[in-house]
């Protein structure tokens, strides 16, 4: 008795193991934590008696492009549904498979239609929604929704890219224009806006705008390296696919050095005061609305070498509140303060009655730093070669915190001619700022005197 109970428990463990590798895929209390790249994309494909968990997508088709190119999964996914589609008896296939196929494409072309923009996804997207809708008019008339929103946002895209072009072309070094025009009609902050209120929300208007355009993807394909078990095609990030994350990233270096180029730019100290002491209020307003990244952009400026060292006019400047503030984002403990504020505004942005109150701007090039450490600090496969998917279950989660916030429409009005100012107005560069720096207060040491006279030759 006692040999066959051992030899059915050795049949028992070994058809676990054979069930585990025809699945693919690896459970821990019911949470799937690891599986092979086939398992896991079969997983994603729903069956007549199966549907693919929300999270569980989401979390695939972002974190799949660092195995398999998403025109090679749309490929296998293709092919899967139609195998599905044969194994189906016609009146099932109509009934119950071809609603959940749809319900899948619509959920990738929706939440990643970025990855449409590649001509081989657009013809595999166009083949199987074709089975689809044969002969069905219902299915025929959601497929073509469906492609519609698809190419309507991606239309949008285009012109978004077209319009950052054109601003980015028209932007002018400010030194340039100093020596073209006479000081007299120069524009500055003051001149265009001088309500704090109001620049605090043109801002959010610019923050909101460029993160409703960052994709998904763009967080995995910034850090995306070769797979080791990939060993003839290429990187995908020899594909340039994160122009939207880095273009926001150099917003935030604009509305800094924009910030120091508006405090230096002045030649009366009393008139630098004011300016440090209106972009100290702006921040504050922007720390109110919930907009970190444009707070921690002016905290930048202000913290430029070229600012900082005007004693003079710091000394006219009631810093109390600017003491707060720079308290609020101390890097510290790992920005433990600003972590806790940001927690704050996201509670309140769950409770929220008013648009305004849903606004929550992450500082990003720390949102951006934490995917990295994730990213580089957990191993994308298992020894055994399976895909660790407890690390992109975390990785989901940051990233879809994110897409909530993206989402949120800006409540405010716009104001056209502020805005063009943010976006276009000509900087100095970090050498014109020293140099504007020193005119304004001259060089305390050998040093910086040093410094002065290089700029003025140049």
């Amino acid at each position: 008795v006692l040999l066959t109970v051992v030899l059915f428990s050795e049949i028992l463990i070994c058809f676990r193991f054979q069930e585990e590798d025809y699945e693919g895929l690896y459970y821990h209390e019911n949470n799937l934590v690891s599986g092979s790249l086939e398992g896991l994309i079969e997983h994603l494909v729903p069956t007549v008696a199966y549907y693919p968990d929300r999270t569980y997508i989401f979390t695939f088709l972002l974190s799949s492009r660092l195995f398999i190119h998403p025109y090679e999964l749309m490929s296998k996914v293709c092919h899967l549904c139609v195998d599905q589609q044969r194994l189906t008896d016609p009146q099932a296939r109509v009934r119950k498979i071809a609603p959940k196929i749809l319900q899948l494409l619509t959920e990738w072309t929706e939440t990643f239609p970025y990855d449409f923009r590649d001509e081989r996804m657009m013809k595999s997207l166009k083949e199987l929604t074709h089975r689809l809708s044969t002969g069905d008019e219902l299915y025929r008339k959601a497929v073509q929704q469906m492609t519609q929103t698809l190419i309507r946002k991606l239309t949008t895209l285009s012109q978004y890219e077209e319009a950052l072009a054109k601003i980015n072309s028209s932007v002018t070094d400010r030194l340039t224009v100093l020596k073209t025009k006479p000081q007299s009609i120069q524009r500055d902050i003051l001149t265009i806006c001088s309500d704090p209120f109001t620049l605090a929300q043109q801002l959010t208007h610019i923050e909101l705008e460029r993160l409703s355009y960052i994709g998904p993807e763009e967080f995995v394909q910034a850090f995306v390296q070769k797979d080791p078990l990939d060993n003839d095609k290429r990187c995908f990030s020899d594909h340039k696919k994160a122009s939207n994350l880095e273009a926001y990233v150099e917003w935030f270096n604009r509305l800094s050095y924009l910030v120091a180029t508006e405090i230096c730019m002045p030649v009366k100290k009393k008139h630098r005061a004011r300016v440090i002491e209106f972009f100290i209020d702006v921040a504050r307003e922007c720390f109110n609305i919930g907009n970190f990244n444009s707070l921690m952009a002016i905290i930048t400026g202000m913290n430029m070498s070229p600012v900082s060292r005007l004693k003079k006019t710091w000394g006219k400047v009631k810093t109390a509140k600017f003491d707060i503030l720079e308290h609020q984002m101390d890097p510290s403990s790992n920005f433990y303060n600003y972590r806790t504020a940001l927690r704050g505004a996201t509670q309140r942005s769950i409770t929220a009655h008013s648009s305004r109150e849903k606004i929550v701007i992450p500082f990003f090039s720390l949102l951006i730093k934490d995917i990295y450490f994730l990213n580089e600090g957990c191993a994308n496969r298992l020894p055994n070669g399976h895909v660790n998917l407890e690390k992109f279950w975390e990785l989901a989660k940051q990233v879809m915190e994110f897409m909530t916030w993206k989402k949120v429409e800006c409540p405010f009005d716009r104001d056209r001619k502020i805005l063009q100012y943010l976006l276009t107005a000509p900087v100095f560069s970090e050498d014109a700022l020293y140099l504007a720096s020193y005119e304004s207060e001259g060089p305390e040491n050998n040093m910086e005197k040093d410094r002065w006279k290089s700029l003025r030759c140049v």
